[in-house]
């Protein structure tokens, strides 16, 4: 009586624990409604990023809370544009500088969704890498609220390059897929000029990658015509023996039917 008591007991206990945690868990951030963020952009030329939030009173629930945003792109304008529920414009703001924060977003002047545009100069390349690929932060979006607690709602990274860096890719990538197309061969001379190539490319030595990439397309193409040559040359052998073993068959029976003419 006492075990199934305590049972009880304990299952009560782990329920309320359960309830509680939900209780506390932190909540979610606004959702995405939709984003329009380049995959990739050359430096110092001229993006614009734009992210639209909506849901913006659901997680957590509150009445109002303020918008901060952070970018890498130079030379940055902000605009945070506020829609009620029909889709007209409600208000408008701008903000200069890499951050911004102290967007007022509230249900009691109908904003039911929020355009974030970003607009400013591409980055250098601080750091190159083949794989994954360079990138900046184009877009990062919080929200706040009284107390200093936030939620991070979401951040949107960009692969940027130069001229250089994009040619010196372009080779990379062929070379890579030329090696991986060479099924069956000796690639290994091929991969380590591959391999060479990645590590001047994350030095910013874009002409010896470019070099040593394209010599490793080389030496994987020869790789695949030598295995090709050595396919070849064992089918032309395994021909050979067929074409042996059928003459010599062939002078084996007429030997027997000389023979045999000879005895009748």
């Amino acid at each position: 009586m006492t075990k199934t008591s305590w049972s009880r007991s304990s299952k009560l206990a782990l329920a309320l624990v359960v309830l509680l945690s939900a209780l506390v868990a932190p909540a979610g951030a606004v959702s995405v409604a939709s984003d329009d963020v380049p995959s990739e952009a050359q430096v110092d030329s001229k993006v614009t990023a734009s992210v639209t939030l909506d849901e913006l009173y659901k997680n957590p629930q509150l009445e109002s809370w303020s918008l901060a945003g952070s970018t890498e792109l130079k030379d940055v304008t902000w605009t945070v544009t506020y829609y009620d529920q029909t889709g007209a414009k409600v208000d408008q703001q701008s903000f200069d500088g890499q951050n911004f924060s102290g967007a007022q977003v509230a249900a009691d002047d109908g904003t039911s969704e929020v355009e974030v545009k970003v607009t400013g100069t591409v980055p250098a390349v601080k750091e190159y890498s083949y794989d994954p690929a360079q990138t900046f932060t184009a877009v990062s979006l919080n929200q706040t609220r009284e107390g200093g607690s936030s939620n991070h709602i979401q951040t949107w990274d960009v692969n940027h390059y130069t001229e250089d860096s994009a040619a010196a890719r372009a080779k990379l990538d062929s070379a890579q897929a030329t090696i991986a197309s060479v099924s069956g061969a000796n690639t290994k001379e091929a991969q380590q000029s591959f391999d060479n190539a990645v590590d001047a490319y994350n030095s910013g030595n874009f002409d010896l990658a470019t070099t040593l990439a394209e010599e490793a397309e080389t030496r994987a193409n020869k790789a695949k015509q030598s295995s090709q040559t050595t396919q070849l040359l064992i089918y032309a052998a395994g021909g050979l023996v067929v074409v042996a073993l059928l003459a010599g068959g062939f002078l084996y029976w007429k030997s027997q039917q000389q023979t045999h003419d000879k005895l009748g």
